[in-house]
This record gives C-alpha cells, structure tokens and sequence, in this order.
C-alpha cells in the first residue's frame, strides 16, 4: 500500500510539524522535501486550511533575497501587471509548461548520461551545463523568432480592427456631413452674387 501523502501542520506560533517524523522543523527542511520531490501538504493544525502553496512562496522570497535571485526587478514587475489582467491565466499556463517542459527535458538527459555514463561519472554531472552552454544561444535565437512573429500577428490584427472600424462606421449617414470633405455642408455656404459669386450660367 502506498505511504498517505506527507502532512506538516503549521501552528500558531508559525512551527511547522512533519506529522510522519513526529517533529518540528523549519522552512529549510520544507525546502529539502521539493528538491528531493517529495509529495506534501501543508495544513493549518487549527482550520485544515491548505498552506502549501503560502509555504512555496516563503521559499521562493528566501531564495530571491539570497545572493543569486532568479527573477529581474523588470520582470517581477512584468508580472505583477498581469495580475487583474485579462491574461493573467494564460500567462501562468504559459510559465507552468515551459517549466514542466524544460524540467523534463533535464530529467530525460541526466537519466540517459547516467545510463551510459555512470552515476557518479563527471561526464554524467557536467552533461546539462553543456547542454545549456550550447542550447543558450539556440533558445535565444528562437525566442527571438517567436517575438517576431508575435509582433507581426499584433500589427496584422491591429490593422483588421482598424480596417472592420472604418467599414463599420462608413455605414452611418451622419447629419451635414459630405464624405472626403473636412467641413459639414451647412459650413459651406454657396456662393451669391453679393458675396462676389458668378451666379449659375456665368451671367452678370
């Protein structure tokens, strides 16, 4: 039978207990559980409401105030701006499969350099930063293409808006107003043989 899901409580006085190990630890520890990919949940010991998520964030805010961060202050900003915003679920379905999608791709080559390599072999170890140190260049070349071709579809779409705006109000007949002109017609007033005007037929 497979082993419950690990459950750590956290208590008021902000504790956290592994309920498997029947101990107290730290965030640290909490920390040492997502790099080994162990399954938990954290609840609150009173209410059983769910912290895992809260937790992950204090970890995350741990590692970002160390001395190697992650994220740019630009970027963190960037991602604040799409919260309320109408993209702000794509956005974060967008991050959640590159990451999965990346972090595969590291298992899948280190499992292979370990199947040929060896464990423990320094071939093994140092095979994903060569990946990276060749992949960067590739990954920024099509990143670059993509942003591209995102630009173009904008300036596409921008431009049928605009194209279906301007045929939709070119339907409506609007008072005094004679297309191609500046000025409605009532502005224009005809000319009279007073005002210096040739009246109609050219005679005076």
């Amino acid at each position: 039978m497979a082993d419950p899901q690990r459950l750590i409580k956290k208590y008021p006085n902000r504790r956290l207990y592994d309920t498997r190990t029947s101990s107290y630890i730290t965030l640290a520890d909490v920390k040492e559980l997502v790099l080994a990919n162990e399954e938990f949940q954290v609840v609150d010991a009173k209410t059983s409401e769910d912290l895992t998520r809260s937790i992950l964030l204090q970890i995350i805010l741990e590692e970002e105030a160390g001395g190697a961060p992650m994220f740019t202050s630009d970027l963190l900003a960037h991602m604040i701006r799409f919260y309320g915003n109408a993209m702000q679920g794509m956005m974060g379905k967008y991050l959640e499969n590159n990451i999965k999608a990346f972090t595969d791709m590291q298992q899948k080559l280190q499992e292979q350099a370990k199947s040929i390599y060896g464990e423990n072999s320094p071939i093994s170890q140092d095979l994903w930063a060569q990946f990276l140190n060749f992949q960067g260049p590739a990954m920024q070349s099509v990143m670059g293409a993509y942003m591209e071709q995102s630009k173009k579809m904008f300036t596409q779409m921008q431009e049928k808006i605009e194209s279906q705006t301007r045929n939709l109000f070119s339907g409506f007949q609007f008072p005094n107003y004679v297309p191609g002109e500046g000025a409605p017609a009532s502005d224009k007033a005809p000319a009279t043989p007073e005002a210096g005007g040739k009246p109609a037929g050219g005679k005076k």
